[in-house]
């Protein structure tokens, strides 16, 4: 994208600006269809691949944390963003893959990445805090700097409060994103590790040292939000009633929850809604959730149809998975393993 901009920089007529956007749309979306592609193909190789046995536990670990690689390198041979690519792979093979494992590989990946996240995030806040020490930043623009801050605040304030308040014209009275919450997804809004890899390139991609000016700026904004915003991060929480004694847990806890919040009080909402007045807003809150009424969720679709097909999970009827007397029936791979004298690995 920083290539784009840079070409846009030599020429920046409206047709231009209109082929950047085209630009970015198209990698962005193939970069994301990259990703969910190979997220969908890691789930269903691992439901139908039956690794799961004894001595396989660390090929099917293996496998499942070199995928997403996998998925980066497609989108860079393409000419897309690996890094969007590898976010929705990671997104899908949470949701479809990472229950299609056993439950050892299940234990193993699950503490591996976590201890891989923590090694990534302390690695990198490390390497900013000897670029800061001793290379050469360019602070003579304190005026850039300031007024990024500035307008990174007012951005994510438009971002967040925006996106929630059409949210909340779909949602239930339950589910609505309070005041509170909406105040904490803003002001704890960090940038670090992924700002900071971004501006790097920068230094190399842009000319005339614009790229080293983006990069002071972008550690300065780190360092500041993350001393000062991330450091009163909790007491801010707390002050919004967002954790501790005064939160209280309201949201559902899955998506079946969810739906039957939307299923309880879909009606209910649209009496309420007749008697608050015939203002736009109303005829426009009503008129959306007229629509989601009758548009199937995004939950349903999942339950009915993603879940079964992609996971192991929820794939037979009611009358295969039981017996005459409605006990459980024994999967064929289960009796198999169990024949040979070999644990069986649940798949439910």
């Amino acid at each position: 994208m920083m290539l784009t901009m840079a070409s846009l920089r030599t020429n920046a007529s409206s047709q231009n600006i209109f082929v950047v956007i085209l630009r970015f749309l198209e990698n962005f979306f193939g970069s994301m269809s990259t990703g969910v592609g190979a997220g969908f193909i890691s789930a269903l190789l691992f439901k139908y691949s039956t690794l799961g046995v004894e001595n396989l536990y660390n090929l099917e670990s293996c496998l499942f944390v070199v995928f997403p690689y996998f998925s980066y390198m497609l989108a860079e041979g393409f000419g897309l963003s690996g890094i969007v690519s590898i976010l929705f792979t990671g997104i899908v093979m949470k949701r479809y893959t990472f229950s299609n494992l056993s439950e050892d590989s299940q234990r193993f990946t699950a503490a591996l990445f976590h201890l891989l996240s923590s090694l990534a995030e302390t690695f990198v806040f490390i390497y900013m805090g000897f670029d800061i020490a001793m290379e050469r930043q360019s602070w003579s623009h304190i005026g850039f700097i300031f007024f990024s801050v500035i307008f990174i605040l007012v951005a994510r304030a438009a971002n967040v409060f925006s996106c929630a308040f059409l949210v909340n014209l779909v949602r239930p009275p339950q589910r609505q994103i309070s005041r509170q919450y909406q105040q904490a997804l803003w002001y704890s809004g960090l940038r670090g590790a992924m700002a900071f890899a971004l501006a790097l390139q920068s230094v190399h991609d842009l000319p005339d040292g614009h790229g080293q000016t983006i990069l002071s700026a972008t550690i300065s904004i780190v360092v500041l939000t993350v001393l000062l915003i991330g450091g009163s991060t909790s007491t801010m929480l707390e002050a919004l009633h967002v954790v501790g004694d005064g939160n209280e847990g309201r949201r559902p806890s899955s998506l079946e929850d969810q739906e039957n919040y939307e299923g309880n009080n879909n009606a209910g909402n649209i009496e309420l809604g007749s008697e608050e007045g015939t203002s736009t807003t109303s005829k426009f809150k009503l008129k959306l959730q007229e629509i989601q009424k009758n548009t199937p969720s995004l939950a349903a679709l999942d339950r009915n149809y993603l879940t079964p097909f992609f996971t192991s999970q929820n794939g037979d009827s009611d009358d295969d998975e039981h017996g005459p007397n409605r006990e459980p029936r024994r999967s064929n791979e289960l009796q198999d393993l169990e024949s040979h004298g070999l644990p069986a690995r649940e798949t439910g």
